[in-house]
């Protein structure tokens, strides 16, 4: 997303991915992608990318009325080696399953405040991903130049 893109004209969930995406880069060096699919009917809010190739989801929840919506995240489970909610210091975090990752996120930082389980992406299924990531983090570097190519990416 461009820099100058005022945080006002971002949705609630993407205020929070910008705060978590900074943050897993400059305390963890994890590169983020958002929006990621990593198959038919899912959609990751945050892809985190790690140094040792580890892949990190986080699921971004604006309110209450947003997680209780939510009943894919599961799903999300086996596309990752942890996972993550985050939200805002104002969310009733008591809704969110303790066997997961907490986040806690503004537009401009983030704090773990609970590490999500380790499971280990076996290691085809982590290929096939860090490939996804790849392709997606390329295609969306190469539509900020080229619009057209985003119209196209199917």
């Amino acid at each position: 997303m461009p820099e100058d893109r005022p945080i006002d004209a971002l949705m609630p969930g993407q205020v929070l991915a910008r705060g978590v995406c900074r943050h897993l880069r400059q305390a963890h060096g994890f590169a983020c992608v958002e929006e990621l699919v990593p198959t038919r009917g899912l959609r990751v809010d945050v892809m985190a990318l790690g140094p040792k190739g580890e892949i990190w989801v986080v699921e971004c929840k604006s309110s209450r009325a947003d997680y209780r919506s939510d009943r894919k995240w599961d799903g999300y489970l086996e596309w990752c080696d942890r996972f993550f909610w985050a939200v805002d210091a104002h969310f009733p975090t008591e809704l969110l399953p303790e066997q997961t990752g907490l986040i806690i996120a503004d537009a401009y930082d983030a704090e773990i405040i609970r590490m999500g389980p380790e499971d280990k992406l076996a290691g085809a299924r982590r290929k096939v991903m860090t490939q996804k990531f790849a392709r997606h983090a390329a295609l969306r570097l190469q539509g900020l130049r080229d619009p057209g190519v985003l119209e196209s990416w199917g």
